[in-house]
């Protein structure tokens, strides 16, 4: 039975580091592309239909949508702007 360190001394190098697209520490070093997002490797996000669970931590809705959340109002309004609503009397 060895007393010391052992193995872990040797365990001084990073195989993956934080990714800059989806802020997991999956991103390998020498693959140059990210194992969580595809970030390296395509533009498009990586996600599969057998992962519904992680496709729903990730979609649409999840974030803060500065533009999604009003289009349904513009929509409704007909994508109208600079116009000023008519005073009431």
């Amino acid at each position: 039975m060895t007393k010391g360190i052992g193995r872990t001394g040797t365990r001084n190098d990073k195989t993956h580091i934080i990714c800059r697209r989806c802020g997991k520490s999956s991103y390998n070093v020498q693959k140059s592309a990210c194992a969580s997002c595809g970030f390296g490797k395509s533009a498009k996000m990586r996600r599969f239909n057998h992962h519904y669970k992680a496709k729903r931590r990730r979609t649409q809705g999840t974030g803060r949508m500065t533009f999604m959340r009003h289009l349904s109002r513009r929509f409704k309004n007909g994508f109208r702007e600079g116009t000023q609503a008519k005073k009431r009397e």
